[in-house]
């Protein structure tokens, strides 16, 4: 959407119109039978419009509330800024999983998850070993690919992306949002409906930093590779070697930082 400014500089001022990206509720909801019908308001987050079936259900997957797309009998729309996730038959959520209070903002996906503890009780893809190697030559290209592919991004400046990408480094999979967790929660939530999950032969790049919710989230989704192009948090590095996870932080200008799980990098001279 535009809206009316005036435009600033050292030269003077003058009115012009600014794109910007779009932020709106939504309310999260799940339907499932004791055996009488519980309708749970589960979350509401302030997200970008678009693919809200992929967040919906991403974010019910790496909360630990759902653990198989099969337990899933229909996902709808209900009404503008509602999303609707139907339980099969017999199925119960697990609800234990939801210790926060699920008013998560565009800034905050994990407001008050304290513990590195949280995601040990719920994960479907633990920790395995892996011979998993990537030249380091490989992670120099994805940013630019997933500049080039913001188009959103490039016309406000306002959004968050998560991309995975294949160990050949082929872009597979991109999502923007105001929300770095609704991001990632939208192309695992589009994994998870397509049951392709565990993600474990794909690296994520985030396009900002790496934050413990987006570690948290990657690990439950099995991905074992994570680039960042901003920084680390010390929660998100600390995740990332407990959960035997690679993190690159400040990945740009063909350099980066390994905070943890340096033997996936591969150096040639």
């Amino acid at each position: 959407m535009t809206a009316g400014i005036i435009r600033v500089s050292r030269h003077g001022s003058a009115a012009a119109e600014d794109m910007l990206a779009v932020e709106e509720p939504l309310e999260i909801q799940l339907l499932y039978h004791t055996p009488q019908p519980v309708l749970r308001k589960v979350s509401v987050t302030m997200r970008t419009p678009g693919r809200d079936a992929e967040l919906a259900t991403g974010f019910l997957f790496t909360e630990g509330i759902l653990q198989h797309a099969t337990q899933i009998a229909s996902v709808i729309l209900p009404e503008l800024n509602t999303v609707q996730v139907t339980l099969a038959p017999g199925v119960l959520p697990n609800l234990q999983q939801a210790e926060r209070n699920f008013y998560t903002t565009s800034s905050c996906g994990v407001c008050g998850k304290s513990s590195i503890e949280a995601i040990r009780t719920v994960a479907v893809y633990p920790a395995q070993p892996d011979n998993l190697r990537i030249p380091a030559t490989l992670l120099y290209t994805l940013p630019e690919q997933l500049r080039a592919q913001q188009d959103v991004f490039e016309s406000t400046g306002g959004l968050h992306a998560s991309a995975l990408f294949d160990l050949e480094g082929r872009l597979l999979e991109l999502r923007e949002d105001v929300g770095r967790h609704n991001a990632l929660d939208k192309i695992i939530g589009a994994a998870f409906m397509r049951q392709h999950l565990p993600l474990e032969q794909a690296i994520l790049l985030l396009s900002g930093r790496a934050s413990f919710e987006l570690v948290q989230k990657a690990a439950m989704a099995g991905i074992r590779i994570i680039a960042a192009v901003g920084a680390p948090s010390s929660l998100a590095v600390s995740l990332a070697a407990e959960q035997g996870i690679t993190l690159v932080g400040f990945l740009r200008a063909e350099r980066f930082n390994i905070y943890s799980g340096d033997q996936r990098i591969v150096f040639t001279n």
